[in-house]
């Protein structure tokens, strides 16, 4: 199972692959926490990323398709993935069509994740996330055990440079130039499922596993 998760940031992508991965038994990939672990390593890539990070836009494509090349050749993605994130353009998802067709294996399905801007703005102001990698929270909507701490191994929750008001806005004017095309890109491949990213993500969570077991699925 090769999957995609097609949305703006703070629709739920991330959240939502790390209910699934276990239950797939196949893994998240998420170029967000990838190109983070390399900006903390400080690599050339990373060194390089941080710059486009820190002003909230998006890093350019052929950093971002490097990283995403090295990952897959992983042996733990070899059964399969949700790719959260990525790919972010059109030509993105080109490269990657040809990293995949090398490899034999096709995107199997794209779950675009559908949701008001406003609320988006919401959840993206109120996110903290753990430095060590062990999720994220909401302040409001999900919030820690103890106030400003992560639950799994205590370290205070951070709340990202890119995930202030004026960031945010940066963010969405860059999704809806650069990513929105995706949704025709894959709907000509018949891939693209939307998915309404509202509401108990309970429910959002079996839209998905249905949009998933059935290839005509449309939520």
């Amino acid at each position: 199972m090769r999957v995609i998760f097609l949305g703006p940031p703070g629709s739920g992508k991330g959240t939502q692959a790390k209910r699934l991965v276990e239950k797939l038994g196949i893994v998240q990939l998420s170029t967000g926490d990838l190109l983070r672990a390399a900006v903390q390593e400080e690599s050339a890539l990373g060194l390089e990323a941080r710059q486009y990070m820190n002003a909230g836009k998006l890093v350019p494509d052929a950093l971002v398709v490097a990283l995403i090349v090295k990952r897959l050749e992983a042996p733990d993605a070899a059964r399969g993935f949700i790719l959260d994130g990525f790919p972010r353009t059109v030509p993105q998802a080109e490269a990657l069509e040809r990293e995949l067709a090398a490899r034999g294996g096709p995107i199997d399905r794209v779950v675009n994740f559908r949701i008001d801007p406003a609320r988006l703005t919401e959840r993206l102001v109120g996110r903290r996330i753990c430095p060590r990698g062990h999720g994220e929270w909401h302040v409001t909507f999900n919030p820690p055990r103890r106030p400003g701490r992560c639950d799994e191994c205590g370290e205070p929750l951070v709340h990202r440079e890119d995930d202030h008001e004026d960031k945010i806005k940066v963010r969405l004017e860059a999704y809806r130039a650069q990513t929105e095309p995706l949704i025709a890109f894959y709907t000509q491949r018949g891939t693209l499922v939307d998915v309404d990213a509202e509401g108990d993500f309970a429910a959002i969570t079996a839209a998905i596993e249905a949009a998933l077991s059935d290839p005509g699925a449309r939520a």
